[in-house]
């Protein structure tokens, strides 16, 4: 299995996870910033603070020669997300609240060729062992997600529309973060992203496409 998403420390979390299952599950590639080398059965793509609502990632994914099978790992179960991502392809859309056990068992039966879809999670639980940037501050992983987004120069609509929330709740993310970090204005937010693991690195997908 490769792991593919454009922040290394919430790949690694994620490598994690499986750390008790290496007898089940074979993390063969974790690096945000190469290619993926190597044939594997399963690419689990986590969509931390990706565009969710007009990225092609997935179909990108799942037209790769060595991604057998494409599994959206994922907080944001809106039906539209969820609708698209089986469009583009991906055999399975699994819920980060799953414990360890109940994603590697989802990732067999994907494996054995069904298409399985996690229930939409009731709370947000956090799995053992997952990891974001700016946990250690606090931060849950949707504020963290949001910071991802400002970082990347996103306006509050722009978010509002990525993540399926109202402006008025981005808004009241924000405020949040803010307070969590301790900063008072977007410019001071956007540079402790950079200055804390919110810079991605989306060469691995860029090059897929056929990029440099």
């Amino acid at each position: 299995m490769a792991l593919v998403d454009d922040y290394d420390v919430v790949l690694t979390g994620v490598a994690h996870l499986f750390d008790q299952y290496r007898d089940r599950i074979v993390v063969a590639e974790i690096d945000a910033n190469t290619e993926l080398h190597d044939a594997v059965d399963i690419v689990l793509y986590d969509s931390f603070a990706q565009a969710e609502a007009d990225g092609d990632e997935i179909a990108v994914l799942v037209r790769h020669p060595a991604a057998r099978r494409v599994v959206v790992y994922t907080w944001n179960f809106h039906p539209d997300l969820i609708e698209s991502a089986r469009r583009q392809g991906a055999s399975g859309y699994l819920s980060k609240t799953l414990p360890a056990r109940d994603l590697v068992a989802a990732l067999e039966q994907v494996h054995a060729g069904q298409e399985v879809i996690s229930e939409p999670p009731k709370q947000n639980r956090v799995a053992s062992g997952l990891n974001w940037p700016g946990r250690g501050e606090g931060l849950t992983d949707r504020e963290s997600e949001i910071l991802a987004l400002i970082t990347q120069g996103r306006s509050n609509a722009d978010v509002a529309a990525l993540t399926f929330l109202s402006p008025n709740t981005v808004k009241s993310y924000i405020r949040s973060i803010y307070r969590k970090i301790g900063v008072t204005s977007r410019t001071q937010a956007v540079l402790w992203g950079v200055g804390n693991g919110f810079t991605p690195d989306h060469r691995r997908i860029d090059h897929w496409r056929g990029g440099p």
